[in-house]
């Protein structure tokens, strides 16, 4: 009796081919798909010899399409959040840049104005005695964080209008006359236009005159004894709105002066500007570091009344006294724009007590 293992006597034999169509070589068997009948399959006449195996129930989308669905509503939402919540408003909505609303008034002295060789001597004994020179006399005030404001964002519209005032007002290149480019460069976009024909044609109309944005001499009348400006003043900032911060200045600067092409064995005088100035800021302006200079307010002395102080101011030099006449008269009938003449009078404590 053969093994197990063996095949059937004669399958393998050169002679009968009767089981030759049924053997299976080792790969096949290997790779067959063995299944065990339940008793019920195995009595059930019309069982199929080979059981079907149900079909995998399938989702409707794959794995990758609910990756690549869920990925797009990512995205989607991302680009709606930014959308509201973006910190820079695009120009279609930022809010359109106010003119300039400014005053200057001439201040006329009640006598002779008083002058020395020495300026350090003239500061030493003036209400300017203890005034620090150039930007030291503008320090920044302390900051905190608004409620829709950062402490970064504060800082920056401080130093955006501390940069204007020292620019507009301590800068001998911009007082003289010449330079206004550094100025210029500090306001917004929406602004500038008005600068430029302030520049070019200056108007006693609260609107365009140089001196309602930065302080200006004649250089043709007066120079500058000392090149140091004395400054002494305040910055605030507050918020206006949820998307403005409002910072206002008011400073005191003092110049020491010369008749144009004197030498120094010439008398100097103090002249003195009195600004006070509001600045507005967007999200905008504050990443450009530009800003809105919105009310622009001068008291400047000593000078005469009678001169227009849009072009530039006209101080009176040492020993000099204003006329007693009148400023020029207003009209209030009069179909212009012109604002009214103003004119005020400096204080004898004003002037240096020599």
């Amino acid at each position: 009796m053969g093994e197990p293992s063996d095949p059937p006597e004669g399958a393998l034999g050169g002679g009968d081919d009767e089981y030759r169509s049924v053997v299976f070589d080792e790969t096949f068997v290997r790779a067959a798909r063995l299944q065990e009948f339940s008793a019920q399959e195995r009595i059930t006449d019309h069982t199929p010899a080979v059981r079907r195996l149900p079909p995998a129930r399938r989702s409707g989308l794959s794995r990758q399409a609910l990756v690549l669905v869920l990925l797009i509503a990512v995205a989607f939402g991302t680009a709606v959040y930014m959308g509201v919540r973006h910190p820079y408003r695009t120009p279609v909505a930022a809010r359109p840049a106010e003119p300039l609303r400014m005053t200057v008034v001439p201040l006329a002295p009640e006598g002779a104005v008083p002058g020395a060789r020495d300026v350090a001597l003239l500061y030493a004994h003036s209400p300017a005695a203890g005034f620090r020179a150039g930007a030291e006399g503008v320090p920044l005030p302390p900051t905190r964080r608004t409620a829709n404001f950062s402490d970064d964002q504060v800082v920056t519209a401080l130093l955006t209008a501390r940069d204007y005032v020292v620019r507009s007002a301590l800068d001998p290149a911009v007082v003289t006359g010449g330079e206004t480019r550094t100025v210029r460069v500090l306001l917004d976009s929406g602004q500038q236009e008005q600068f430029d024909e302030s520049m070019h044609r200056p108007a006693a109309d609260g609107r365009h005159a140089v001196t309602g944005w930065l302080v200006r001499f004649d250089p043709a009348r007066v120079q500058l004894a000392d090149p140091h400006i004395r400054v002494r003043g305040t910055l605030q900032a507050a918020e206006a709105d949820s998307g403005t911060l409002e910072v206002t200045t008011d400073h005191t600067v003092v110049y020491a002066l010369r008749p144009a092409g004197a030498g120094r064995d010439a008398e100097a005088s103090l002249f003195t500007v009195r600004r006070e100035l509001r600045f507005r800021f967007d999200r905008e302006d504050l990443r450009l570091r530009q800003a809105e200079l919105l009310v622009s307010h001068v008291q400047a002395g000593p000078q005469s009344c009678t001169q227009d102080p849009s072009p530039h101011l006209h101080p009176l030099l040492a020993g000099r006294r204003a006329p007693r006449t009148p400023p020029p008269g207003t009209n209030p009938y009069a179909p212009d724009t012109t604002t009214p003449a103003l004119c005020g009078t400096l204080s004898e404590a004003a002037q240096p007590k020599l």
